[in-house]
């Protein structure tokens, strides 16, 4: 392992303040109901999506100081925030009230088809094809719709705390697997796929079917075990139709595609995206309130977390060149609940001399353990925003999410590993 500059070594002591932060926020949290003169502070505090941009600010800051103000806004220009961006248009276009409701047809439908009660064939399909959507729609958009289904039909009718925890840890875990069909929809994937060929097809008969069986074991598992508490849910959607004009929704389609499609050039998605919100303001009474502060929230999040994460090179590199390929598919599954997977198959992509053994452990640890934390994946965030409103002080407890998407993280370990 290389010595660490300074920077680096305070830009390590930074990201693990950060990441040890995110275990508090529920803490925080109860402070600001135990101390309303300092409210203000401990809700800031307390918001997940604030930690890596509020130590991330503290690195620029100290660059500022040490290295001069010129030195701070030539390391931010060399950082890549196209991600955090995408994320951002991509979470307030699929959650449009055309988009919604269109998935939530589409789930409706498909529920119908099995011989199950309404509440819990709408769970099943909703936990097994949202998070499949995401090899098609991409992750973050997949993530949207998925966790607003499930808060408006599920979280809201005052369920169990269990069944609340259960289902954000499946969740978690089958949208990090889920996006592995295709080679461009889950950041871990796409950072390595042009680099390493992998197309299609490859990703189908490689590693794509393992994670479909995963998901669909995982939604069945959890199904099963609620079932008699989701007997009793009673789903409005089963008995509603979309209210929106036909061709809105189509416009709506076409933006998301178009996002989508232009995912690595944020030039062109932000100017879709701006076009986007003329039509939603133009047709306001077809629309819900848009999730713009969710997004950006979540947008802070991810840049504060590319920021700070910049600077763990120095360590994380040379400890994947060091394993086996089976050492290294349980190192990243580690790894990557204390850093981003996107981020960390991107640092593995930068050994020279890998053999496809290498590759194979690498991307499939990096999303087996995406759904351990909150910082995990980059889709997490928006799924953590738009639920942790229907858990108790307001706040999602990461040693709850860890519990619970540790059974599911096994499941895939079972897929990607012995088949």
């Amino acid at each position: 392992m290389t010595h660490p500059a300074a920077l680096q070594l305070v830009g390590t002591i930074l990201f693990t303040i950060a990441v040890a932060h995110t275990f508090l926020t529920k803490f925080f949290e109860r402070l600001a109901h135990h101390q309303p003169a300092h409210a203000g502070l401990w809700h800031l505090l307390g918001e997940v999506e604030a930690v890596f941009g509020f130590w991330a600010m503290v690195l620029v800051v100290f660059m500022a100081f040490a290295q001069g103000s010129g030195a701070a806004t030539d390391y931010l220009e060399g950082l890549n925030f196209g991600e955090p961006m995408f994320v951002f248009v991509v979470m307030v276009i699929a959650a449009s009230k055309p988009i919604l409701q269109l998935a939530r047809q589409a789930v409706v439908v498909l529920a119908r088809l099995l011989p199950l009660s309404g509440g819990v064939a709408f769970y099943l399909v909703a936990m097994t094809v949202g998070p499949l959507l995401g090899s098609f729609i991409t992750e973050p958009a997949a993530m949207t719709l998925t966790a607003l289904l499930l808060r408006d039909q599920l979280y809201a009718r005052g369920i169990s705390n269990r069944l609340r925890y259960a289902t954000l840890g499946i969740l978690f875990v089958n949208v990090s697997i889920g996006g592995t069909l295709t080679p461009y929809a889950a950041p871990p994937v796409l950072m390595v796929a042009g680099q390493w060929g992998w197309d299609l097809a490859f990703m189908l008969t490689q590693i794509g079917w393992k994670a479909a069986i995963a998901v669909v074991v995982n939604s069945a598992a959890v199904t099963l075990l609620f079932r008699a508490e989701l007997r009793r849910l009673t789903i409005d959607a089963l008995g509603q139709r979309i209210d929106v004009p036909m061709a809105l929704v189509a416009v709506h389609v076409v933006f998301l595609v178009g996002v989508v499609v232009f995912a690595h050039h944020p030039v062109v998605f932000m100017a879709l995206f701006l076009f986007f919100l003329g039509v939603a303001t133009a047709y306001a009474r077809h629309q819900d309130r848009l999730l713009l502060r969710e997004g950006l929230m979540v947008a802070f999040f991810l840049a504060g977390l590319v920021t700070l994460g910049a600077q763990q090179q120095w360590w994380l590199q040379p400890a994947l060149e060091g394993m086996s390929p089976t050492v290294l598919y349980f190192g990243a599954t580690a790894l990557t609940a204390i850093t981003d997977n996107a981020a960390l198959t991107y640092l593995g992509s930068l050994v020279q001399g890998t053999d496809d053994a290498f590759k194979y452990a690498l991307v499939t640890g990096a999303v087996t353990g995406g759904g351990l934390t909150v910082i995990a994946n980059a889709p997490n965030p928006a799924g953590w925003a738009i639920l942790r409103g229907h858990f108790d002080d307001g706040a999602i407890s990461p040693a709850g999410l860890f519990v619970a998407a540790v059974p599911p993280t096994l499941v895939a370990i079972l897929a990607f590993q012995p088949l």
